[in-house]
């Protein structure tokens, strides 16, 4: 186990904070404040440690702090010391001006691209925004499975990037024209490629997944049986290699051209797959249970992600983001929950509105409270 934590946190003009600095000691970290207090912005700048557009899926641009009158948030930074077993180095994003297009990353001072990031921590989190994730569209399920993907494969991201670029432009050439054949010959190699990559990498990630909370006993939270939907997951899930799908998918794209100009959508790959989850004691799909029961299924998937992550011995451990999830745990399951942070050694950040929720953290976890005034120890 490669243990990861942040070791100091400082962020500049980030949503509500013109300035905010923390020091960390590598334990858990609650903070507890009324709504619209900042626990969230908190949350979010230490998502943009990693790769990618942030907790909230935000634009740059949004997350700079904005008083009433600018017309565009201003330049933002969010710094940080990151402690891999013992070693530290220090890391820092953000804007160098308002409304750039582009973020800036360094590493020890040294100005990198942002894929880098990946290298020194990997992150899993759970939001209010995906308690509805077994209610909503296969999208979002896409979404977060892609996410847990990208913990364990940073380069996960880019191919997905790489496949939704090819994907528009495809779809443009269809509905808008020219339809050029030999460009679109050139799209959907791209597509083939990066979709074989994609399914192949959504296939491990659910195997090793489900061979994690198969293993994990008894636990207050439900077991899952775990699926992908759709004919390219299901050639991964098959055994299929990538120059197997690789090789089909592009035929069948090139096939697809006159029904995807009709409905002006891609109706095949792996843009419309999906996850199913089924409660395993139950027999049912997560669709189907309590919203306490899907909230729990969502975050045993988000724990057996952080657990086979912690005992990687070749990747940094997760930070975990668990905004307002003690809230919708009874005692038992959260003190549950705090138990296997502590027991996975995972720095975590939570959040909630009460300090009350905390109370089996107690001596094992840092406690700010946040309000109007800033930041303080609990």
């Amino acid at each position: 186990m490669t243990r990861t934590a942040l070791t100091h946190l400082t962020l500049t003009d980030f949503r509500s904070y013109a300035k905010a600095e923390l020091a960390l000691d590598g334990r858990p970290v609650w903070l507890s404040g009324p709504n619209g207090a900042g626990k969230t912005n908190l949350l979010e700048a230490v998502s943009f440690l990693i790769p990618g557009r942030g907790l909230r899926g935000s634009g740059l641009a949004e997350v700079g702090r904005r008083l009433p009158g600018e017309p565009v948030g201003r330049a933002w930074a969010v710094a940080a010391v990151i402690a891999v077993d013992g070693e530290e180095t220090q890391v820092g994003t953000g804007l160098t001006e308002a409304g750039a297009a582009r973020r800036t990353v360094r590493i020890e001072g040294e100005p990198v691209p942002p894929g880098r990031l990946a290298d020194h921590q990997r992150q899993v989190w759970l939001t209010p925004a995906q308690d509805r994730l077994f209610l909503e569209g296969a999208a979002d399920r896409r979404r977060f499975l892609d996410r847990l993907v990208f913990a364990a494969e940073p380069a996960h991201a880019v191919h997905v990037a790489a496949y939704e670029k090819a994907l528009r432009e495809r779809l443009k050439l269809l509905t808008e024209g020219p339809a050029d054949p030999a460009w679109l010959d050139a799209l959907e190699a791209r597509l083939a490629e990066a979709g074989a990559l994609m399914a192949a990498a959504r296939a491990r990630t659910l195997a090793a997944l489900q061979v994690e909370i198969d293993g994990r006993g008894e636990r207050p939270f439900p077991a899952a049986n775990l699926s992908l939907t759709g004919e390219w997951e299901a050639l991964a899930t098959g055994g299929a290699d990538l120059a197997e799908i690789e090789a089909r998918l592009g035929p069948a794209l090139k096939a697809g051209r006159d029904r995807d100009t009709a409905a002006g959508r891609s109706l095949t790959g792996p843009h419309r797959g999906d996850l199913m989850v089924i409660h395993a004691e139950k027999d049912r799909p997560a669709a189907e249970c309590s919203t306490g029961e899907q909230k729990a299924l969502i975050l045993n998937l988000v724990l057996a992600q952080s657990a086979r992550l912690a005992l990687a011995p070749d990747a940094p451990s997760p930070i975990l983001l668990l905004d307002e999830v003690a809230a919708h745990l009874d005692s038992g399951r959260r003190a549950a929950l705090f138990d296997e942070i502590e027991a996975l050694g995972l720095q975590a950040f939570l959040t909630g509105t009460d300090d009350h929720l905390f109370e089996a953290l107690a001596g094992r976890a840092q406690g700010l409270r946040v309000d109007a005034s800033g930041l303080a120890p609990a």
